[in-house]
């Protein structure tokens, strides 16, 4: 059994007993198999089960909505506001190669939504994480210039969001939605 149909990548191979045969995983959406008798009995081969992509896990979701948010056909039949709520809450709540991928998914979201699919007070977490970085970054003398991939994601995240509601002409909006009301008494103050 592999993932490709040379059958060099992700093999898997067995024989003999059903106690030598193991659970094993292939990437990917195709499986392909072969199955080569040598003779020697007369039983009636082999049986197995294949079972598609394991509910709830991660890299399978982040594969399948980044192809959703890929095709230009399927976006307007996706519920875009949800999945920016749930992306998110993902982003909030992950650490990691997991955040940093909700992430991606939050800028193709913004990318292709229109006027009123993003929440856009759902960031205020994400931005005060980012600022937090911002602050401490410029406090970092030790490593001028160099930013962690948590921060590069999301200085990313903040610069396309911020020309994307520009398009859509609800800055103001967007400004109000990530600082709290304290921050914009103290910045009017100043």
């Amino acid at each position: 059994m592999s993932s490709s149909s040379d059958f060099q990548q992700d093999r898997h191979s067995f024989s003999g007993s059903p106690q030598k045969w193991t659970d094993f995983e292939l990437p990917g959406d195709t499986l392909y198999y072969r199955f080569t008798s040598d003779m020697s009995n007369t039983e009636w081969g082999y049986k197995f089960t294949v079972t598609a992509g394991h509910l709830g896990r991660f890299q399978t979701g982040f594969e399948i909505l980044k192809q959703m948010l890929s095709e230009e056909r399927v976006i307007p039949h996706l519920p875009l506001a949800k999945m920016w709520e749930w992306q998110v809450g993902v982003a909030c709540r992950q650490t990691g190669h997991q955040r940093l991928k909700a992430i991606h998914l939050l800028l193709k979201i913004v990318q292709c939504s229109s006027q009123g699919d993003c929440d856009l007070t759902l960031l205020k977490p994400l931005w005060q994480l980012f600022t937090h970085m911002e602050n401490n970054s410029c406090l970092d003398t030790a490593k001028p210039g160099i930013l962690l991939p948590l921060h590069r994601a999301l200085a990313e995240l903040f610069f396309v969001t911020e020309n994307r509601v520009t398009e859509l002409g609800s800055l103001q909006e967007y400004l109000l939605a990530l600082n709290t009301e304290d921050h914009l008494h103290r910045c009017t103050a100043q």
